[in-house]
């Protein structure tokens, strides 16, 4: 009897700090109400109204601006441009960034932390500054492809990238994917550090190459990882896609390498017309989530 009388006095002496629990979770919390939270429900409301940037004479108009927005053959490509640039973009990104990361992870090179830095510098640059860098690569007549392409004899294929409505897009997504390759690839050497070298070396002993043991022992293992770092880069293109679209075409020609957020941009800061804007962001914001929950359920390990 005394000792479970002994018990249940540990047992209530061990009851969690409630009070020390909420003082640390409080500055996270506050944060996340006073800069996520509250803005969002700010601007659903907002994408209810007619507001302007100034904020004159609105009103409540209900779901008038997203009815508009499904008739806005601007927004209708903007929207296509961003679903094109989020079909490809993660996936070569990731793609890449696994060979590379499962090249540097298996090999006995002592520049190991070079390659790694390098690969990884491009992340650190200002995202402005790489849409600037990649502009000069893409001019017609200064541009580093081409004269690349004039100089071996590739003179037909030269065109102004970004003034053509057939290429200006792509131009966005290769440098989207020159941009955040590095990135991931570190995310994916560290999980591929992970994995424990007598699994590779008897793979090796059983006649397994390079391809092979990447697709039966590595791919596996760090699946998860995967479908984190794809997620993140799904979610990472529709925010990052909106400065290279500004800072390297403006969005044209003619809206053909339009984005989402880019339009927002431009129906609010530019055109003034700041509740439709906010209808934009509202819809952007659900289609991110909806996608990243699927993405995330297609790759998550018990699927």
């Amino acid at each position: 009897m005394k000792l479970q009388a002994a018990e249940k006095k540990k047992k209530k002496g061990q009851k969690l700090p409630v009070g020390f629990i909420c003082i640390c979770v409080l500055p996270a919390f506050l944060l996340t109400l006073i800069f996520t939270i509250i803005p969002t429900i700010r601007a659903f409301l907002l994408s209810l109204t007619n507001a302007t940037s100034l904020g004159l004479n609105s009103k409540f108009v209900f779901l008038e601006k997203y009815k508009y927005m499904f008739r806005d053959e601007y927004f209708i490509l903007a929207l296509k441009n961003t679903l094109k640039l989020m079909a490809v973009v993660p996936i070569i990104t990731i793609a890449i960034a696994l060979v590379l990361a499962f090249i540097i992870s298996q090999s006995d090179l002592k520049e190991r932390g070079l390659y790694r830095t390098v690969f990884y510098f491009p992340n650190i640059i200002s995202l402005t500054v790489v849409g600037i860098i990649w502009s000069f690569v893409f001019h017609p007549t200064m541009g580093i492809l081409n004269s690349f392409l004039n100089g071996v004899g590739l003179s037909a294929w030269a065109k102004s990238w970004l003034g053509d409505g057939s290429t200006a897009l792509w131009c966005i997504a290769v440098t989207l994917i020159w941009q955040a390759t590095g990135y991931y690839m570190v995310m994916h050497i560290a999980a591929m550090d992970g994995i424990s070298s007598e699994i590779y070396e008897a793979a090796t002993i059983d006649g397994a190459g390079p391809v092979r043991k990447m697709f039966s022992i590595t791919l596996p293992l760090i699946k998860d990882i995967i479908g984190i770092t794809f997620v993140l880069a799904l979610s990472g293109t529709i925010n990052l896609s909106f400065t290279l679209s500004k800072v390297m075409t403006g969005g044209g020609p003619n809206g053909a390498s339009s984005v989402l957020l880019q339009y927002m941009y431009t129906q609010g800061f530019i055109n003034g017309n700041f509740g439709y804007a906010m209808a934009i962001t509202v819809f952007t914001l659900i289609i991110s989530i909806a996608l990243s929950m699927v993405s995330r359920k297609l790759t998550n390990s018990e699927s």
